[in-house]
């Protein structure tokens, strides 16, 4: 079994964390070449460099900020152990770092990520916003616990990592109720030459609204088109088209006097999926967040029984799985 010197990753992580050497061993109170020297014996028990001199800076290497991160977990959990066996309350907050696809809807985000804060435990949670492909880098560093994202890993990506299923959604077309008024009657046929507000076209929900829209063969008249859901809602909000929503958000907004809804469809579905390093799910915000998804947001029916609806063909969503990439 080979050991792990804690006290050359302290000094590792000292100095990572001061950057320098001589910020280090002042707090360490040890002399430079000491520190330097242990930390290369932690370089060559672990076969990897943590460090390396750009200028007159030492720069993390990959693998050093990986080794930074769990060093920082491992003295905080030796704090925290400390701190309870001297019989004090750790008061230390859960870390839940979580990546969201700058493309991905906020409202559904929020929905997701609001019920780790409920846990018994304090959950401290840091939102990062990024495309897709930066995020899975970061998450392939372990520098991210989730990404929330609504497309799982695609096959071609050499990452090990893992796309669970959380849901799915159909669509609502929400709008102000001059548009709701304007175009609701004769849904979906009414949105032909409708003014409407889209995502882009790199979104998969934006990929299956064109479907249908091509299956229904109606052509909007696309006002807009954007990559943050938040300000397609603004431009919505100021009635400058329709816009798509997903279902399982409509009752929260339709108890607003900004949206009005036009119509909904089963037949397009925008789907929601949780991607992370591991198969089995263990952080405990990170399950939490997962069996909310599955037995409260996404689960039962996505708008209210009493409103009526002008879809056909709709069938229920497909069944929840997790999909694995990468080999075990």
């Amino acid at each position: 079994m080979e050991w792990l010197n804690y006290h050359h990753l302290l000094y590792f992580w000292t100095v990572a964390r001061t950057g320098s050497v001589t910020r280090a061993s002042r707090e360490l109170l040890l002399a430079p070449p000491t520190i330097s020297t242990q930390i290369s014996r932690l370089e060559e028990s672990l076969g990897e460099k943590l460090f390396e001199r750009v200028g007159r800076r030492l720069v993390l290497t990959e693998m050093g900020r990986i080794v930074f991160r769990y060093a920082g977990e491992i003295f905080s959990l030796g704090r925290e152990l400390t701190d309870t066996l001297r019989g004090r309350p750790t008061g230390h907050p859960l870390k839940l770092v979580i990546g969201i696809a700058d493309i991905f809807p906020k409202g559904v985000a929020y929905r997701l990520i609001e019920p780790a804060l409920h846990l018994d435990r304090p959950v401290r949670v840091i939102c990062r916003e990024d495309p897709s492909d930066r995020l899975l880098a970061l998450l392939a560093l372990q520098e991210l616990d989730l990404v929330l994202t609504d497309a799982p890993i695609a096959p071609g990506m050499k990452i090990r990592a893992f796309s669970h299923l959380l849901g799915e959604s159909g669509v609502t077309f929400l709008g102000t109720a001059r548009l709701a008024r304007a175009y609701s009657e004769g849904f979906p046929d009414s949105l032909d030459g409708a003014p409407m507000l889209l995502p882009t076209d790199n979104t998969a929900l934006r990929q299956e609204l064109d479907r249908w829209f091509e299956s229904r063969h109606v052509q909007p008249r696309v006002v807009g088109e954007f990559e943050d859901d938040a300000l397609l809602t603004e431009f919505g909000r100021t009635g400058h088209g329709i816009f798509p929503s997903l279902s399982v958000l409509h009752k929260a907004r339709r108890h607003t006097k900004d949206f009005h809804r036009v119509g909904s469809t089963d037949e397009a579905r925008a789907r929601v999926y949780a991607l992370s390093i591991e198969r089995k799910l263990k952080h405990p915000a990170v399950v939490a967040i997962c069996e909310s998804a599955r037995g409260k947001l996404f689960a039962g029916p996505e708008w209210d029984s009493t409103e009526k609806f002008q879809e056909t063909g709709a069938v229920p969503p497909s069944e929840r799985k997790a999909m694995a990439v990468g080999k075990d």
